[in-house]
């Protein structure tokens, strides 16, 4: 079975370590990346810097990647919803349409795939009184509201965000942005709490496709999933990408990276910023 992804604007991915996570993730870049139409940022919260993690061979597909620094993640999510509030603006002019889904990502106007690997760092609360976990409790908290706005209203424009993490428990992925990811994903989970925060309450309900049962070695790269678009649960098995296949796919398509901001300000002729329903109706 596959997953279908249009006018989809997030994704919520949990489970174990080892299970699945990351491949799922290598699957979908090596899918995509051969397409001028699907541009990729990547948050990941396990690493400092990119040659240090499961994304080092992907940087150079990517317009955009940050580490586990909250300040540089917050760059990145106020330019992506920059982005989108520029594209809300501008994308009857564009496109002629309300929806880029009535008429598809394009070169010019690709499908915006933001990756938020190891979530929680970005996004959980730092308790203390001092400065610096001021700093980092603000961070946290706009991260969050930025998130939140790229899924909330990203789906009409072509943002699309994936968001990782073992345990989708609401101090991880906060439940405001968590609740409205249309698909949500689990792999293997030891408890039946961290099935119901994958999945939500009726995952108890279908205890044939319960993560709690793909604990099991042979299980590695199954998970189960909801869908907006169907009823109940299912299995689905995430194909294995060599990390030598997904390098190659990463060199032979770096050329067609392109920031789609830029995109954007080629076309209409003006920066980002200056973009507005005002302007652009007038």
């Amino acid at each position: 079975m596959s997953v279908n992804l249009t006018q989809v604007p997030g994704v919520t991915v949990a489970g174990l370590p080892g299970f699945g996570k990351t491949s799922l993730i290598n699957r979908l870049l090596s899918d995509w990346a051969p397409s001028p139409a699907v541009q990729f940022a990547c948050a990941d919260g396990k690493v400092s810097a990119a040659y240090e993690g499961d994304y080092a061979d992907w940087v150079q597909r990517m317009f955009a990647f940050v580490g586990d620094d909250l300040e540089e993640a917050n760059k990145l999510f106020r330019h992506l919803v920059e982005l989108r509030r520029a594209r809300s603006a501008s994308v009857r002019q564009v496109l002629g349409v309300k929806s880029m889904w009535d008429v598809g990502p394009s070169e010019n106007w690709p499908l915006v795939v933001l990756i938020v690997d190891e979530a929680h760092t970005y996004f959980r609360d730092h308790k203390g009184s001092d400065q610096q976990t001021k700093k980092l409790a603000a961070l946290a908290a706009e991260n969050a509201r930025l998130v939140e706005d790229l899924v909330k209203k990203g789906r009409s424009v072509g943002l699309l965000t994936i968001l990782t993490t073992q345990k989708s428990t609401g101090d991880a992925i906060p439940t405001f942005i968590r609740d409205v990811c249309p698909v949500g994903l689990s792999f293997a989970q030891k408890t039946a709490e961290a099935a119901v925060a994958a999945l939500g309450e009726e995952i108890r309900e279908w205890p044939d496709a319960n993560p709690i049962n793909l604990q099991d070695p042979t299980y590695v790269g199954v998970a189960s999933m909801n869908h907006q678009s169907q009823p109940g649960f299912t299995r689905i098995r995430t194909p294995y990408v060599p990390d030598a296949e997904a390098a190659h796919v990463a060199e032979q398509t770096a050329n067609l990276t392109a920031d789609p901001s830029a995109l954007l300000e080629a076309f209409l002729g003006l920066p980002m910023a200056d973009v507005n329903l005002t302007k652009l109706d007038a």
